[in-house]
């Protein structure tokens, strides 16, 4: 391995999910980012990691970000521990 990371690797779940880990648990505690709830925060960076690696490798197309928003839930979900915000999200919705 020539490299630590690349674009490639970042356009990949593995590599878009251990970035995303790393990205939300160095950040998190930040003063602009502690207002926001860290899901939410972990979405944006799944997403802004995943349009970056897109566009460094692939270029962008309306297809690409539209898929983009869908696949970087599943980041994010994973970087959250899913089954316990799945659990979180039925339960509040269950309550209503």
């Amino acid at each position: 391995m020539s490299e630590f990371i690349n674009w490639t690797t970042l356009g990949t779940y593995g590599g878009a999910l251990a970035m995303v880990l790393v990205l939300t648990q160095f950040t998190k505690e930040l003063a602009f980012t502690k207002k926001i709830p860290t899901q939410i925060w972990s979405y944006i960076l799944s997403f802004v990691v995943l349009i970056l690696a897109n566009a460094f490798t692939n270029g962008l197309t309306l297809d690409i970000v539209a898929q983009t928003i869908f696949n970087a839930v599943i980041i994010s979900i994973a970087a959250n521990g899913g089954f316990g915000l799945i659990q979180k999200v039925t339960n509040k919705a269950s309550k209503q």
